[in-house]
């Protein structure tokens, strides 16, 4: 599931975006916020995918919270006013919406999230020239990852989850090139949305891994590999 959040002070426009991710599968609304700090706090907790974000908020405004985020989710601006859609560019956010909000539109706004349009660059997302760590991008940055600080990569079409010890990054790029970039001798895919560390791996039962921080299922087509890597 795509993880999404409103940060949204109007109660009705709270509401419509409401609405509309309740329409649609995959995305899965996770909070709601009223202001730049709520945000900044759930931010700080959750694992989130994508900030649908109102530009006018009290105190801080939209843009300002997107100022201080050193690796703020996929975000969809949410406004009543044109006037800043300029300016948004310089955020890399993946749409722009003018209140009231359409359903067409918005649906629009997600399906660039799910097939990766609105990455308009052709710069790689990941950089492998290094025997114990790579280079991610997510968003505009390129963040450096220890292969042993990776615990399991999700797969989301297009797009990957890395989830590590201290965070998780979203980048541009599918399971099977991920496969490929990590050390086979480290990691295994045990279904066609997860990639695993070995050395998280805690127990297997069933038809599930348990890697300490997630138990996640293993797809019946790597379930033979899966009993190998056990001496079964």
């Amino acid at each position: 599931m795509i993880r999404c959040i409103i940060v949204e002070d109007e109660v009705l426009a709270q509401q419509v975006i409401q609405s509309h991710l309740q329409k649609v599968e995959r995305f899965q609304l996770v909070g709601v916020c009223s202001n730049a700090k709520e945000a900044q706090q759930l931010l700080s907790t959750q694992e989130v995918d994508v900030m649908f974000l109102d530009i006018q908020l009290p105190g801080i405004t939209g843009l300002g919270l997107l100022r201080t985020l050193q690796d703020p989710p996929l975000v969809v601006l949410t406004t009543a006013y044109a006037d800043y859609a300029l300016e948004s560019y310089d955020y890399n956010v993946v749409d722009y919406l003018l209140k009231p909000i359409s359903f067409d539109r918005f649906s629009k706004a997600l399906n660039k999230i799910v097939d990766g349009k609105f990455l308009d660059d052709r710069q790689p997302t990941i950089i492998n020239k290094h025997n114990e760590h790579i280079f991610i991008k997510s968003s505009s940055r390129f963040y450096k990852v220890d292969f042993y600080n990776i615990i399991y990569v999700e797969g989301m079409k297009d797009y990957v989850k890395i989830h590590t010890h201290e965070n998780m990054l979203v980048t541009h790029q599918t399971m099977q090139e991920m496969e490929q970039l990590l050390p086979a001798g480290k990691f295994m895919r045990i279904h066609k949305s997860y990639i695993i560390a070995l050395n998280h791996v805690k127990s297997i039962f069933g038809n599930s891994i348990d890697i300490g921080k997630a138990t996640l299922p293993i797809g019946v087509n790597y379930k033979e590999k899966v009993m190998g890597f056990i001496g079964m």
